[in-house]
């Protein structure tokens, strides 16, 4: 197997306290602090816990829908934010990582169509990313084993599971 870039809990909490820190050091105090969903919804959490901010809000972005594998541009899903409240306001965006870059900066160009200042921020940052975000923790060119999904999801795992019991079942 390849070699990956590996964040653990520990890790986890230490870039998120980081980049909390890094972000009132540079004076931006945000208004909402803005997830884009998946990726970006446990280290948006425990950013805006970092910054004291309770008002938070997700955007669903799709993008990638394995690994390696992507659609070929990113899509806004449902439920949408609501970006009229967002207006004026200044706003951190977070996700885990800028890969292509292509969800970071159709979400920013979004919030700023809707009147918002943004500041981006991302645990990683790659070097094929198309959009440098305003902070982020560490760059590699790895693919990266986030604590919370390089297991895959458990509705995977029962389904290869079933999978295997029935092959087993048909060849005894």
């Amino acid at each position: 197997m390849a070699e990956r870039e590996q964040l653990t809990w520990d890790g986890f909490g230490e870039a998120s306290r980081t980049l909390a820190r890094a972000i009132l050091e540079d004076g931006f105090i945000p208004d909402v602090v803005v997830a884009i969903a998946r990726g970006g919804l446990l280290p948006a959490g425990s950013i805006a816990y970092g910054l004291g901010i309770k008002n938070c809000g997700a955007i669903n972005v799709e993008f990638y829908t394995g690994i390696g594998t992507v659609l070929d541009a990113p899509a806004v899903l449902p439920p949408e934010l609501d970006m009229t409240y967002l207006a004026g306001r200044r706003v951190l965006l977070v996700d885990d990582v800028a890969d292509s870059g292509r969800t970071l900066d159709l979400a920013v160009k979004l919030l700023i169509e809707r009147g918002a200042e943004v500041r981006s921020v991302t645990i990683y940052t790659k070097p094929t990313t198309i959009v440098q975000p305003d902070y982020s923790w560490k760059a590699t060119d790895l693919w990266i084993d986030f604590p919370w999904s390089w297991q895959g999801s458990v509705a995977e795992e029962d389904a290869a599971a079933a999978a295997a019991a029935a092959a087993a079942e048909r060849s005894a």
